[in-house]
């Protein structure tokens, strides 16, 4: 019986010393190398025999900008689309590769790089890269298959993200999803977890942006009775109840760096110890993170541990937003006026073509979850069976009067980025609120903690009145 042929794999880098260390790295995981030094060298090479991945550095000359680097990216994609690249940079150039994973490769990591996590690396990128049989799945074939429920759409940006968790929902490597606020990213890890083999133990889902510094230990490890003066009974973690299940760590970009050594460790060994107690535990665990920051960039400000971001984004889904996906709005809108109007004990609502265009064209900076709550205030405002354009603008104009913190299409933030989005409906909040942080985090559904660090970040802090800071502290 014939053995499979090795995997090939081209590295494309003009230092000598990387190219020979890489490729004896490979050569004792099992895979065939070919080296180059520079981009030229690189597509010539690919266009007489083609690889299964690439690994390629960002920059081939004195200049450091990586354009050459990106150049070579789009020329790879251009020549074969579907095959996978891992760029190589430097730690002061994380942000770069940011931009290359946006432009289309698969994956970065940083020189000097840890052996066992880039031959793993290597495999999952590889393992998920695996064509589909006969191409791109439709969203009939890919239901007919797997549990997708909850998550509407067609799009085929939408229809990549499902592929990738079909790819990668079997196995136990870690998942982190990135993603606007708004945009779905729970549902994907509830995607993960249903079609997984764990599928029959629990999904336990932790806002990270709510824990305490204080309280981290004994939520996510637990407790024995007498660990600290209200510790009245043992109390079982978050991660001893996620055993043999999912652990969902949503807004994980909000941890600060004193407690993610304490996660660190428990991914590394999946074992960790109950405050007060006096013997570690092992726990079987999955791992599935979300944020809607760019992890890469806060590990390049010094704000995340590296360590921790690369156990954490072994495979990394980015959920596109909803204004990406525009074809998807109008079933995403009938879907979820059914569901309002059953939720409030309403007859059949529908919502007329011309509305359902407008809604189309409109920039939902607040991704689905904007959507949903424009559709609910609207049709408990009008209390109509249909509803058309005018009765959103009216809704719309009725929310703006009444003094509620208008949404934000509304705000004339065509052209802003998310951050400046993002502080614009926090000092809007600020100012309805007259500074009250449990008021303002309440509409903005945040936690206090969570808020307390965006106050931090847009500079906004001064804006939170003395006597509610005190609330929100006590």
């Amino acid at each position: 019986m014939e053995s499979s042929p090795k995997q090939r794999i081209l590295i494309v880098d003009d230092d000598s010393a990387v190219q020979v260390s890489l490729a004896l790295l490979l050569k004792q995981s099992g895979f065939d190398t070919v080296c180059c030094d520079d981009p030229q060298q690189a597509l010539a090479q690919l266009a007489r025999q083609p690889a299964d991945l690439v690994l390629q550095d960002m920059n081939f000359s004195l200049r450091t900008s990586g354009e050459e680097g990106l150049q070579l990216l789009a020329d790879i994609k251009q020549l074969q689309p579907s095959l996978p690249v891992l760029l190589m940079t430097a730690w002061g150039s994380i942000a770069l590769a940011v931009k290359g994973v946006q432009a289309g490769a698969a994956n970065f990591f940083t020189k000097p790089w840890d052996n066992a996590q880039l031959v793993e690396l290597i495999r999952t990128t590889l393992d998920t890269a695996a064509p589909a049989p006969a191409g791109c799945p439709t969203r009939a074939a890919l239901d007919a298959q797997f549990d997708f429920s909850g998550i509407v759409g067609e799009h085929p940006r939408l229809l990549k993200v499902l592929s990738t968790i079909v790819q990668v929902a079997a196995t136990k490597a870690p998942v982190l999803i990135l993603g606007e606020s708004g945009c779905g990213k729970e549902l994907i890890a509830d995607a993960l977890h249903r079609n997984s083999p764990r599928a029959a133990r629990p999904i336990v889902k932790i806002n990270m942006g709510a824990i305490t510094p204080s309280l981290f230990e004994s939520e996510m490890f637990g407790h024995v009775r007498g660990a600290f003066t209200d510790a009245k009974t043992d109390r079982k973690g978050h991660v001893a109840s996620a055993h043999e299940g999912t652990l969902f760590l949503d807004e994980i970009g909000e941890l600060n760096r004193a407690d993610q050594v304490k996660l660190l460790r428990v991914l590394q060994d999946q074992t960790y110890q109950a405050v007060g107690a006096s013997r570690m535990e092992r726990a079987d665990i999955r791992v599935v993170s979300a944020t809607n920051r760019e992890l890469a960039e806060l590990v390049a400000s010094g704000e995340f541990r590296e360590d921790l971001f690369y156990r954490l984004n072994l495979i990394t889904i980015r959920l596109p937003p909803l204004r990406e996906r525009r074809s998807d709005i109008p079933l995403l809108a009938r879907h979820i006026i059914v569901q309002v109007a059953e939720s409030y004990g309403l007859g059949p609502a529908t919502i007329a073509p011309a509305a359902l265009e407008w809604l189309s064209a409109q920039p939902w900076p607040g991704n689905i979850r904007q959507l949903k709550q424009t559709l609910e205030r609207t049709l408990l405002l009008v209390g109509k069976s249909e509803l058309k354009q005018a009765d959103f603008i009216a809704a719309e104009q009725h929310q703006n009067d009444g003094g509620g913190v208008p949404r934000s299409g509304s705000l004339g933030v065509d052209g802003m980025t998310l951050e400046q989005v993002e502080r614009h409906m926090i000092a809007k909040a600020l100012e309805q609120h007259q500074g009250n942080i449990s008021r303002v985090a309440k509409a903005l559904g945040l936690s206090r903690t969570a808020l307390y660090r965006r106050l931090e970040r847009h500079g906004l802090g001064s804006d939170a009145a003395p006597e509610s800071d005190h609330e929100a502290r006590a």
